[in-house]
């Protein structure tokens, strides 16, 4: 892209696209994600009880959307524990996050300043899993673009992909939570990138796959250190999603919508109309 050159990315974005991503962000990629899991109801009382179930929740948190897409893509499940170092280096994480002395590790990462690096680092990673798996389906079905978004988007969002089994293994089941019916802003932002790098893999998108990963990134960062510094959780889809639903499948059902941001803002309008009344 000529917009590049001219103000001189284009080398930052070819060393960027170069990064490697071990052992720095996937370690804030590990803590980040065990320290999810911790957050979750009834985490802490699993990892006091079964030590074994906890620390699979956690490899499936933070391994979960290459073995989703391994299943998908007929490969071993179990592909992804085949790397020990990796493996290793978030059973350490794992430990340390849930059975440090005086709890110091989740204490100091919890810590703003800290906590808004290592979800910047995170955030980081979902672009080249989302690369990677657009890849790895490239390389299989050329011509699948359906594919390519399918395993972008499970590479780089498989954990909450698979929230109802990791709940399963804790012992829960809450079907209600299952992310096709009410998808969460990792997930939707996932799938809006699946689809850019799908249709960029495929040339239809006219820019070269390292300028795009780098607008994404920091598109991805930018924004989620807003949601952090502002303590919101509102997704910047919001809007678009109101008007596509209410355009396109909302017609006449009395039904709220599949996500929280508009089943929410339809929930709101009815109260204010029932108190109107």
């Amino acid at each position: 892209m000529d917009v590049f050159e001219l103000l001189q990315l284009d080398k930052l974005s070819h060393a960027f696209a170069g990064l490697s991503m071990f052992p720095y962000f996937d370690m804030a990629h590990y803590i980040v994600s065990i320290m999810s899991l911790r957050e979750q109801p009834g985490a802490m009382e699993v990892s006091r009880v079964s030590p074994l179930a906890c620390w699979f929740s956690s490899m499936l948190y933070c391994f979960g959307g290459a073995m989703l897409s391994g299943v998908m893509l007929a490969e071993p499940p179990i592909a992804p524990m085949s790397n020990g170092t990796s493996v290793l280096l978030a059973t350490v994480l794992w430990y340390l996050v849930f059975y440090c002395p005086m709890d110091l590790v989740f204490g100091l990462a919890s810590l703003p300043p800290f906590r808004l690096v290592l979800s910047g680092m995170k955030e980081v990673t979902r672009t080249w899993k989302i690369v990677g798996g657009v890849t790895q389906a490239h390389k299989k079905y050329k011509d699948g673009l359906l594919v390519m978004i399918t395993i972008g988007w499970t590479r780089g969002a498989g954990s909450g992909l698979i929230s109802n089994f990791e709940q399963l293994v804790r012992g829960q089941w809450k079907p209600e939570t299952n992310e096709l019916l009410k998808m969460s802003y990792p997930t939707k932002v996932t799938l809006m990138g699946a689809v850019l790098f799908a249709l960029q893999q495929n040339h239809y998108l006219p820019i070269h796959k390292h300028h795009l990963m780098l607008l994404y990134t920091v598109f991805l960062v930018v924004n989620k250190s807003r949601m952090m510094l502002t303590s919101s959780k509102a997704s910047p889809f919001a809007s678009i999603e109101s008007v596509l639903f209410k355009t396109l499948f909302a017609g006449d059902s009395p039904y709220a919508a599949l996500t929280e941001d508009v089943g929410s803002e339809r929930s709101d309008g009815d109260a204010a109309s029932k108190k109107n009344n």
